[in-house]
């Protein structure tokens, strides 16, 4: 009988949500949108990732953040949310947490305020629709 150790596998890699130690990297995911939010879950979690927290706007997602920390590796952030809109979102996570590695969701056309989230400390940011391998992408190079 063969076992798998006959077969070596050619897609052999890690997981990109686990770091050096094996341990995932935990998400906080902070988006209006339950589409956006499921969409951005699925696609980490797939990886490896562990979401530690959703929020629906940006007063929910500055809150979480002070709530999980210092156990969050990354912010997934919306730019436009109702009650708190996601770069004053980040301004103020990054006042509460000087290194903080949050990845900016815009939807097309809002290169102004990402601009202007880049400028606040965002480390990177997505487009809207998401695409898997952009998605892991950007936020494998925010960690790494």
């Amino acid at each position: 009988m063969k076992t798998t150790s006959d077969f070596p596998s050619i897609n052999e890699r890690s997981p990109d949500g686990v770091n050096g130690t094996g341990q995932a990297y935990r998400v906080l995911i902070v988006d209006d949108s339950m589409f956006v939010t499921k969409q951005i879950s699925q696609i980490l979690s797939s990886e490896g990732f562990e979401i530690i927290g959703t929020a629906a706007d940006g007063v929910e997602g500055v809150e979480k953040y002070k709530e999980l920390y210092p156990n969050v590796d990354l912010v997934t952030m919306d730019i436009t949310m109702p009650k708190m809109d996601g770069v004053t979102a980040l301004e103020q996570i990054v006042e509460f947490d000087k290194d903080a590695k949050v990845v900016m969701v815009s939807a097309l056309g809002k290169q102004d305020l990402v601009k202007k989230a880049l400028l606040a400390g965002a480390k990177n940011y997505i487009v809207k629709p998401l695409d898997r391998k952009k998605v892991l992408e950007r936020v494998v190079s925010v960690l790494n």
